[in-house]
């Protein structure tokens, strides 16, 4: 029964099992080869389209929060402007410096992007969903977003530039760090839900795991936007201080490619988010799985571009003090806190947790939240409060010494 399930929506083994029984039995690789390449082929031009549209969204919203028109000249409401942006990408001239690596400088944006369609093919659109069953997805998860640091480091090393390598070094630095407490998130997820899978993380959220760990779901929600180096967190590109930062000596489509790749990124994220804290495509009623997950990742996306629109950028000192005074000690606290809960409330036979058990972990979790919150708030008021005494500086009367 779990097998015809399975294959009765628009998933691989569906694809692969219509094709099976249209070719002969010798020709099963071609069958695999060919609904690998259909299932790609939409999950690809599914988020180049989604991401398109997004362009658009995202800056007729920044202009309304932020007192501009945004786009409004091609199209009615601006609404043709990503293919006005495609052409103009396509008709600029693909410059190389003289002394840039052309092999690494040509291979960095086709790393940045590739992985934000690795890491899709892994989140559970549904309850028919195949690809996302793999027992090991979480850490896949990590493991290919990590690959965003080294095309960072590849796009900035071989453009032979000062600028875009140093930013390329901050930006290195900056995801390194932020990676460690997302990971560390991710980790309390998987000890809630006792899988790595993707698939079975979603179905063991009989309740949403944003409100079992808030401070896992606030971790999370934090150091993604950092991975995303979207403000408050730009500190690669910062075109005050570095140019353009790594991507400085791109053009043409190469420069189209961090462009997607850095505007598919909160999609990805909010999916993600959606997955892991927000009971995936569970919902209530006839309402189908993959409505519910869309809006539950469209509630995600518009909060990170309110997030995105309120706050201003950060220093390149807060950023990492952020990460290691802040959000790292929080996650070993969430770690250490959702561990603890598990061993004193599952069940001593089976190991499992009953809804009550996820409940009386919310209670628990919220009041350490809001005790951490309250904490921090105060100490940073306290920072604030006391300010030093002005110093006279002894330059300022110099002449009059000399007098």
């Amino acid at each position: 029964m779990e097998g015809q399930a399975v294959k009765a929506g628009f998933d691989f083994l569906g694809i692969y099992g219509f094709f099976d029984g249209l070719m002969p039995e010798s020709l099963d690789w071609l069958a695999f080869l060919v609904a690998g390449f259909i299932l790609a082929f939409a999950i690809i031009n599914a988020l180049v389209v989604s991401t398109a549209v997004y362009t658009w969204f995202e800056r007729r919203a920044l202009g309304k929060f932020q007192s501009r028109l945004g786009p409004n000249r091609w199209g009615p409401f601006g609404l043709l402007q990503p293919i006005a942006d495609v052409v103009k990408f396509m008709s600029k001239e693909d410059t190389v410096p003289d002394g840039a690596d052309r092999q690494v400088f040509t291979l960095a944006p086709i790393v940045f992007v590739a992985t934000g369609f690795l890491v899709f093919a892994l989140i559970p659109l549904g309850s028919n969903d195949w690809l996302s069953r793999l027992n090991i997805g979480l850490v896949f998860i990590i493991a290919v977003t990590s690959v965003n640091t080294l095309a960072i480091f590849m796009a900035g090393w071989s453009s032979r530039n000062k600028y875009a390598m140093f930013g390329a070094m901050r930006g290195v630095a900056m995801l390194i760090s932020y990676e460690v407490p997302m990971a560390l998130a991710i980790a309390a997820v998987a000890l809630a839900s006792q899988s790595l899978s993707t698939y079975t993380v979603v179905t063991n959220q009989e309740v949403p795991f944003m409100l079992v760990m808030p401070l896992a779901f606030f971790i999370f929600v934090a150091a993604a936007s950092a991975e995303m180096s979207r403000t408050p967190f730009d500190l690669i590109e910062s075109e005050s201080e570095l140019g353009s930062g790594y991507h400085t000596e791109y053009s043409g489509m190469k420069f189209a490619l961090f462009q997607l790749a850095e505007f598919m990124a909160p999609i990805i994220v909010s999916c993600i988010v959606a997955t892991l804290f927000l009971s995936g495509w569970r919902g209530w009623g006839p309402i189908p799985g993959q409505v519910w997950f869309i809006l539950k990742a469209l509630v995600v996306l518009c909060a990170l571009l309110w997030f995105r629109a309120t706050w201003p950028r950060l220093r390149v000192d807060q950023i990492m003090e952020f990460a290691w005074k802040g959000l790292f000690p929080l996650s070993l606290l969430n770690l250490f806190a959702v561990a603890t809960e598990i061993q004193l409330l599952r069940d001593p036979v089976t190991g499992a947790l009953t809804d009550s058990d996820m409940w009386a972990m919310a209670a628990i979790n919220w009041a350490i939240t809001g005790i951490v919150f309250l904490a921090v708030s105060r100490m940073f008021a306290r920072k604030q409060l006391q300010r030093p005494l002005p110093k006279p500086s002894p330059l300022a009367n110099m002449g009059a010494e000399a007098e």
